[in-house]
């Protein structure tokens, strides 16, 4: 299974109204990305305490229809 950039993006905006979010399919194939976000949210949080929000902002998707994402948090 896949997923596709567009939906991926659309969670984490969902989750994250204020995120500047950029988001890379690293090799063509729906299945690994790389994404930038920026928010006010991570202010005060460690990177890993970060990434854990985006993670529960995919709902599930990670490991399952999304294989492969590389994660660069930032407070905004």
């Amino acid at each position: 299974m896949s997923i596709k950039l567009e939906e991926i993006k659309s969670l984490i905006k969902e989750a994250f109204p204020d995120a500047e979010v950029n988001i890379q399919d690293l090799a063509g194939d729906e299945n690994h990305y790389s994404a930038t976000i920026k928010s006010k949210i991570f202010t005060g949080k460690s990177k890993i305490e970060q990434h854990k929000m985006v993670y529960k902002a995919l709902k599930g998707k990670m490991g399952n229809e999304l294989h492969a994402l590389a994660l660069n948090t930032k407070e905004n």
